[in-house]
């Protein structure tokens, strides 16, 4: 039942940024009599146009949620720690796409219980259900952009400087909370790889030091990585950072 109602939750969540707009019901299918006898069938535009928008929606759950800060900082570590293709990319997609399902779950409960369970039960229209949506999913956008970021776009929009923040709308606060993130990711990733560079740095010298030159300290430095990482709890340090980050 929680996966259900995480599933519906993200399906609304995205619907504030689709160029979609419907009444209380879409009329999927429409007969009609045909001139020489029989039935004529049509699809509605609305539900082309639905289905044309679903092609938007992994992006946009990536790019509006917690996951993109998670992969870049997951994919950083990979990369510190030199073990190539280890964690697998599918193992990180994985663990970025739960990771971001536990930091978004207050989001998402929000969307399902004021927007889309009213409007399942018929308590709201549709138009009124994508406002309720719309809330949750903005005010934890803003509450993790940077103030410099959403001010150059709303520039760039053409926007007053003392516009409310209400009253921005998404296509300004999506590239703002965008920029953000890739900065923030960067940052976490800086930290994250300076205690590797520095065991990379010390092994390299050593080795000059010996005369072995032709021996690559990647290879040596490997095991001494993961050992210090294993050591020090890394991932249990990793997940538990990056799930506060969203916090501060």
């Amino acid at each position: 039942m929680e996966k259900i109602r995480l599933a519906a939750a993200c399906m609304l969540l995205i619907l504030p940024v689709l160029p979609v707009e419907a009444k209380d019901g879409i009329a999927a299918l429409t007969v009609k009599p045909a001139t020489g006898g029989g039935q004529e069938y049509s699809i509605n535009i609305q539900v082309l146009l639905a289905m044309t928008a679903l092609t938007f929606v992994p992006a946009a759950m990536i790019m509006m949620t917690s996951f993109m800060r998670i992969i870049i900082v997951l994919g950083i570590l990979r990369h510190a720690l030199g073990t190539a293709q280890t964690p697998t990319n599918q193992i990180l997609l994985g663990l970025a796409f739960f990771m971001t399902l536990f930091i978004m779950a207050p989001v998402f409960s929000s969307v399902y219980d004021n927007a889309l369970e009213p409007y399942t039960e018929n308590r709201l229209s549709f138009n009124k259900a994508l406002e309720q949506a719309e809330k949750p999913l903005r005010a934890f956008m803003l509450s993790q952009t940077r103030h410099n970021d959403l001010a150059m776009f709303s520039g760039m929009a053409g926007l007053a400087e003392d516009v409310e923040l209400d009253k921005v709308p998404f296509r300004v606060i999506v590239p703002s909370f965008i920029t953000s993130e890739l900065k923030t990711a960067f940052q976490i990733g800086f930290i994250v790889f300076i205690p590797f560079l520095i065991i990379d740095l010390v092994v390299a010298s050593v080795l000059m030091s010996m005369g072995m030159m032709m021996l690559s300290p990647m290879m040596i430095s490997l095991p001494f990585k993961i050992m210090l990482f294993v050591m020090v709890d890394g991932w249990t340090l990793v997940m538990g950072t990056l799930a506060n980050s969203f916090n501060a």
